[in-house]
């Protein structure tokens, strides 16, 4: 099936003896060795991982038909990046788009890391950010293969060569060849190491908005395997019973009628609850609804969630609260003057500016779920220490690090065969690798190598999945004379999904405050005191689309738009006051583009409202311009107006896609969004509880995007978290009243 114990000369292909020993020790351990993160032992853990060989490096393949394979080290679940790293390599091989398709990469980090992230992964919007120099290069390289191989063959300099369409030419001789009739030829050359790039003014594919999605038919046919999709001979089916609680444990069990459910091949406990298998879906629910197990909740989350949030607002006003500063400036941390002064109510002169009025603000946010159209599933093969993993890995290195410590062997010998996902936004990429590693301890006690598909339903994964965290900020800001922030006092409260895992960097969980820190709005405030606290809790929370400015962005820019309305100044123009004197000229450039496309200060029907924002993530900068309205009480949002800098822009229509899927699911959220607990156990259990937009709901959306010459930045995630505070602050012109929580639409 797939050789995990191999002779060490040949196991990592150069591997020392050391290196074996020191992953086996890592291994053994129960986890990363210690001050060891993923990305440092990215070349240990990749021993005897499998990776694409060809000719022309690891990440393309060209068969005898001149056919071009381009190999993705990132996952695919719809946000479209696989189109966009094929373009690039087809735009500097010069290939046509028609000899293009697109496949995994194996799981091998050494090779195929996240060059952001040192681990193979997908995720941050980092694909085409991380992919974009590296695949440029490998398509220049492959190219210059076949031109040295042409040259060679019609004794021609390689600079009079051109390739284009998969055609090498020679204009001089009017010689040509295909990349079939060359490929012998190239393929016995060396790509060179730092190959000629074309300049980007030439491109064709890249930056164009005609290439049409790899993807689409397959999926629209049916054709695109998914792990659902996946049959394999003898494959059994299996189900989890988890605690209806967070940090509940399994007491005692009972699977005699469970057992008797025709079709039903084992029930056993693994450590997350208890797992009946067999030979089918319906059977493997059927036996896990007639199992009886008693739960341990000794250590469960046991509150409801208006308790937590009561105790989050508590920590934020208690004295003995232990908060970690992550913004200071001006004499934020000097007692005796700066801005103790100023929120004691003393005037204080810093930077020539008198503070004189103040204002406090407060929100609060819920649970959100991730809610992906395909819920967690995983196929795995174990025997003896020998597993194969087949589904939608979103972080190969780190599934492959966990699925090694449950059978004993070396990361990189695990293998994972990545398939198309259904949608993620965060979900399956988690530092445990729950739901695939729940897999792997059942395909380990089934054995012999015997396929074992896990299917986390629906309700499964809304009731016990891992969720964007409950979050609360207050704000207090005192203004000068001019209207604007002198001083701004923020404190966070928020739990971290980062601490306590490899993939903590430092002191700070950057994922908690990104979007405060670092806030335009901030470098232009003299006196900052910004400080961030980490409740605990069971709860398991995670990633979700967009991370921390779900929440930072409603509480920046709703606060903004407030102060505007205080200061009675426009709240475009307060924005671009803001913005010169913090320097922030991309954030200026998309703010004038939305409010010129979207009409600004133009009137609009009565009943109507433009609410504006912008906010900053991934690296890009996204600005909306929302068009709402109340009907019976509820916003109707018609028409949102985005602007992007997002550097270069690899796909624009794709660009487009993700900024009106970003949209709508944060207006989903906004509007609908909460996972609510009641005594510690999850109220919403499918969609019919934890509603979403649905398509008449969903806004015209208008792209726009700021032309750039720059390395680009991220897409994927930097369109969902803008829209909810333009809607917030629209609201805001049509009541005069403040949004505080959400979601908008209270159940």
């Amino acid at each position: 099936m797939y050789a995990l114990h191999r002779d060490p000369e040949a196991a990592g292909e150069g591997a020392s003896r050391r290196e074996l020993i020191v992953a086996a020790a890592a291994t053994a351990a129960g986890g990363l060795a210690v001050g060891c993160s993923p990305a440092g032992m990215a070349g240990v853990m990749s021993i005897g991982a499998k990776s694409v060989e060809s000719a022309f490096g690891p990440f393309i393949e060209i068969d005898p038909q001149g056919g071009v394979t381009v190999v993705s080290k990132h996952i695919e679940f719809g946000q479209g990046a696989s189109n966009g790293l094929a373009a690039i390599v087809a735009e500097e091989l010069g290939a046509a788009w028609d000899q293009v398709k697109v496949a995994f990469a194996p799981a091998n980090a050494k090779v195929y890391a996240n060059t952001l992230m040192g681990v193979q992964g997908t995720g941050g919007s980092t694909a085409i950010n991380n992919s974009w120099d590296q695949l440029r290069q490998a398509g220049a390289g492959a190219r210059a293969m076949f031109v040295q191989a042409a040259a060679e063959q019609w004794k021609v300099a390689p600079g009079e060569i051109a390739v284009k369409d998969g055609v090498v030419t020679h204009a001089g001789s009017g010689k040509s060849a295909r990349f079939a009739e060359l490929l012998p030829a190239a393929a016995k050359l060396k790509p060179p190491e730092k190959p000629t790039l074309r300049d980007p003014k030439t491109y064709t594919l890249v930056g164009s908005a005609q290439l049409r999605r790899k993807d689409s038919l397959a999926k629209s046919t049916g054709q695109a395997r998914y792990t659902q999709d996946v049959y394999l001979p003898d494959m059994l089916t299996a189900v989890v019973a988890h605690s209806p609680r967070f940090g509940g444990k399994v007491k005692r069990f009972d699977a005699t009628a469970a057992r008797k459910v025709k079709g039903v091949v084992d029930v056993f406990a693994i450590p997350s609850g208890v797992a009946v298998v067999a030979t089918g879906v319906h059977a493997a629910r059927k036996g896990r609804d007639a199992l009886k197990v008693e739960w341990d909740d000794a250590n469960a989350e046991k509150r409801s969630s208006d308790e937590m949030l009561a105790a989050y607002r508590a920590m934020a006003k208690a004295g003995d609260t232990k908060w970690q500063a992550f913004e200071s400036k001006g004499a934020a941390g000097d007692k005796s003057s700066g801005i103790e002064n100023a929120f004691s109510g003393a005037n204080t002169d810093k930077g020539a500016v008198t503070v004189h009025d103040a204002a406090e603000f407060a929100y609060d946010f819920p649970y959100l779920a991730h809610a992906t159209m395909e819920p967690m599933n995983c196929v795995a093969q174990v025997d003896g220490n020998r597993c194969k993993l087949t589904f939608g890995s979103q972080v190969q290195t780190l599934d492959q690090i966990n699925a090694a410590l449950a059978v004993s062997s070396l990361p990189g010998a695990i293998e994972i065969e990545t398939l198309y996902a259904g949608g993620s936004f965060g979900r399956r990429a988690n530092p445990a690798s729950d739901y695939a590693i729940e897999a792997v301890q059942i395909a380990k006690h089934v054995g012999h190598g015997r396929p074992v598909k896990l299917v986390w339903t629906r309700e499964d994964d809304m009731t016990g999945g891992r969720y964007r965290p409950m979050a609360h900020h207050a704000i207090k800001v005192k203004t000068g004379a001019d209207g604007y922030p002198a001083a701004w006092r923020h404190r966070i409260v928020v739990q971290s999904f980062m601490k306590g895992t490899p993939l903590m960097r430092g002191d700070l969980d950057e994922t908690q405050v990104e979007g405060v820190k670092g806030s335009p709005y901030l470098k232009a405030t003299p006196l900052v005191d910004a400080a961030v606290a980490t409740p605990v809790s069971p709860v398991t929370t995670l990633w979700w689309r967009s991370v921390g400015a779900t929440h930072t962005a409603l509480a920046m820019e709703h606060t903004i738009d407030q102060l505007a309305a205080r200061a009675k100044i426009d709240p475009v123009e307060y924005r671009r006051e803001l913005y010169r004197r913090a320097g922030a000229d991309r954030h200026l450039a998309v703010l004038n583009l939305a409010a010129e496309k979207a009409g600004w200060g133009q009137p609009l029907e009565t009943g109507w409202a433009r609410g504006v924002a912008v906010h900053e993530s991934f690296g890009s900068v996204v600005a909306n311009v929302a068009e709402v309205s109340l009907s019976d009480g509820e916003p109707k949002v018609r028409r949102v107006v985005a602007a992007i800098d997002c550097g270069f822009a690899v796909m624009p229509d794709q660009v487009a896609a993700q900024m009106e899927g970003g949209v709508c699911y944060g207006l989903s959220s906004a509007l609908y969004g909460a996972i609510t607990l009641k005594d510690g156990v999850v109220e919403q259990t499918n969609f019919d509880g934890y509603r979403v937009l649905r398509i008449n709901e969903a806004p015209q959306v208008e792209t726009y995007i700021v032309p750039s010459a720059n390395h680009p930045t991220g897409v994927g995630e930097p369109g969902t978290p803008v829209v909810i505070p333009a809607v917030a602050n629209a609201l805001l012109v049509l009541t005069g009243k403040p949004t505080t929580s959400l979601p908008f639409v209270k159940a």
